[in-house]
């Protein structure tokens, strides 16, 4: 019985280390999917990846009640050498034209390009320089092109200094009455989002529909009850017990776009100002690190007119 049990113990774990050792030589493919909902589109998914020999890791779904609308993600892992990219694309395009879909989108983060950001910020740095340090350690899968900004940093700034070193251009435009729209489009064209970290610049109608692609910005959660300078002030005087930051898509509205990310954190009177800022800015530096990451992981997709869905 003892030599039965461990003969069984030493199957499992050579069966464990087996499939360990087969799944690093596996790739990681990710797929989101939106469509009007029918019956069968799971079981369609799922026998779309396991015919190819893809394996599902995980799989979110999402049908909201009443709306006829099916979402989903998936994530797997499959051979790229027996199931080529481009086969890939062809089978779920495949899918995508049997069920009439809104959204089909395939990302496989080792063979495909990371997405071109450019990041625009005013004179606050938190933001910016979080985002520099999670592109430089890899905690954000994108690839930063420029920093833009209305705000001229010294060339012994922190900012600039880490830009230098890893060649990344610095943009400074001083506002003026037209925004330099026309300047900023011309920097970003060969982005696929942009990130605005703290800038404190209204994007005009026109710019949004030059670009014409996808921009998260994030702001304090104190909005709309304390607007213009120094809000952090307003609120610390105010004595307000919770704060936050929210992470959205950037609409020609200000600061109402579909929101990708919130954050809260509680204060007391035991805070004062220097701490409440501090934490404020700790929240945004998470709250919009979270909003890239999602994004580029394909966990955002939009629902209805001013919402999204966040697997």
């Amino acid at each position: 019985m003892k030599i039965s049990r461990l003969c069984s113990g030493f199957t499992s774990q050579l069966a464990r280390l087996s499939y360990r050792n087969y799944s690093s030589f596996l790739t990681h493919g990710i797929h989101v999917f939106q469509c009007p909902d029918e019956i069968g589109i799971v079981a369609k998914l799922s026998d779309c990846i396991a015919s190819k020999g893809g394996n599902i890791l995980a799989a979110d779904v999402f049908v909201p009640q009443n709306k006829g609308l099916f979402y989903s993600r998936t994530d797997f892992v499959f051979d790229h050498v027996k199931w080529p990219r481009l086969q890939m694309e062809d089978d779920f395009l495949k899918l995508s034209k049997t069920f009439n879909a809104v959204r089909s989108i395939l990302r496989v983060p080792a063979l495909d390009p990371k997405y071109k950001v450019a990041v625009l910020a005013s004179n606050q740095d938190h933001c910016l320089i979080d985002s520099l340090h999670g592109w430089q350690d890899g905690r954000l899968p994108v690839d930063i092109t420029c920093v833009i900004s209305n705000h001229d940093r010294g060339p012994e700034s922190e900012v600039k200094r880490f830009l230098a070193r890893h060649n990344i251009p610095y943009h400074y435009l001083r506002t003026t009455e037209n925004k330099r729209d026309e300047e900023i489009l011309k920097l970003v064209q060969n982005t696929d989002f942009l990130v605005l970290a703290r800038y404190m610049q209204i994007l005009s109608s026109t710019f949004l529909r030059d670009y014409g692609k996808d921009i998260i910005n994030i702001h304090h959660c104190l909005l709309p009850s304390f607007r213009g300078g120094n809000p952090c002030k307003q609120a610390y005087d105010a004595g307000v017990k919770l704060i936050g930051a929210t992470s959205h898509f950037v609409t020609e509205g200000v600061n109402d776009g579909p929101i990708i990310e919130q954050m809260v954190e509680r204060v007391s009177h035991r805070d004062d100002l220097q701490s409440f800022v501090q934490k404020s800015e700790n929240l945004e530096k998470q709250c919009l690190s979270m909003a890239i990451r999602s994004y580029c992981e394909l966990r955002v997709l939009p629902y209805e007119e001013m919402s999204t869905v966040v697997f």
